[in-house]
């Protein structure tokens, strides 16, 4: 059995404008999100180059993977972050989602800004195992490029599952939807498990609660940023994280977190 811990987090891209909020302000406070947590498995977004470079500084044990949506070094991005104690990359890339993926920092179906997702396919040095893991962002205002955007998603899920049907999935970001919307029906209902369906019984509306909350806190509200598995996974426990650190909220998103079981695997050589 392999267990292993995911983490979803909008980091809030550096504004000045958001004064005592500012990312030179909260890179501890971020960095101490994450370590109270020790995720195996870290997703960002909105992360530039510089707030990324920061933030590795507090997290010695970890390295990431990924590039800005406009290539190279260019605005935010969608980056992996995993624990080198436990897991080595075997390979990873990027897409646009677009109509031309293979091309970063294109814009299609009426999106805001150029959108893209970052993978990897991660070996655990305990025992072999391997995962998958897909970061993104979702547009914040053309439901066509969410839906469509998804869909992309979906079939570069599909393609690497096909090729290699043993490696689970695991997609984390900030999806900007609600849990109604046809981005995460459409995931539920292709099998993909939703982390949230662990939380208590209760009217679908009310879990887990916000995780936007603009700097002001609460609870009240709806999700919109999501860890989703492939089947063969267990979601064990489910998290939100609302707690402040140094005093202060990390991100105007909360940090989520999950507890995934892996489906078993024979042990296998790992000087192959």
């Amino acid at each position: 059995m392999t267990m292993l811990k995911a983490m979803t987090f909008n980091l809030r891209v550096m504004v000045e404008a958001d004064g005592d909020n500012a990312w030179t302000r909260r890179i501890h406070a971020a960095a101490q999100a994450v370590l109270h947590e020790q995720p195996d498995i870290l997703c960002t977004q909105e992360g530039r180059y510089g707030m990324l470079k920061d933030l590795q500084a507090e997290l010695p044990g970890y390295r990431w993977i990924g590039e800005g949506r406009r290539g190279g070094r260019e605005d935010e991005h969608c980056t992996i972050f995993y624990n080198t104690a436990n897991w080595l990359p075997e390979e990873a890339g990027h897409f646009s989602l677009s109509e031309q993926p293979e091309t970063l920092g294109t814009l299609s179906w009426n999106t805001a800004c150029p959108r893209m997702c970052t993978w990897v396919r991660l070996r655990s040095l305990r025992n072999g195992q391997n995962i998958a893991v897909f970061n993104t962002h979702l547009d914040h205002i053309s439901q066509e490029a969410q839906i469509k955007g998804m869909e992309l998603i979906r079939h570069r899920m599909e393609r690497l599952k096909q090729a290699s049907p043993e490696t689970p999935l695991i997609l984390a970001g900030d999806m900007n939807v609600e849990p109604e919307h046809p981005v995460i029906r459409g995931l539920e209902q292709a099998g993909y498990r939703n982390a949230y369906a662990v939380l208590p019984p209760g009217p679908r509306e009310s879990k887990p609660g916000r995780t936007f909350h603009g700097f002001r806190g609460g609870v009240d509200g709806l999700p919109i940023d999501y860890i989703f598995t492939s089947p063969e996974c267990v979601v064990e426990a489910v998290r939100v994280d609302r707690h402040r650190y140094e005093g202060r909220y990390p991100s105007d998103h909360y940090p989520v977190c999950a507890v995934l079981e892996l489906p078993s695997t024979e042990p296998l050589a790992l000087n192959k």
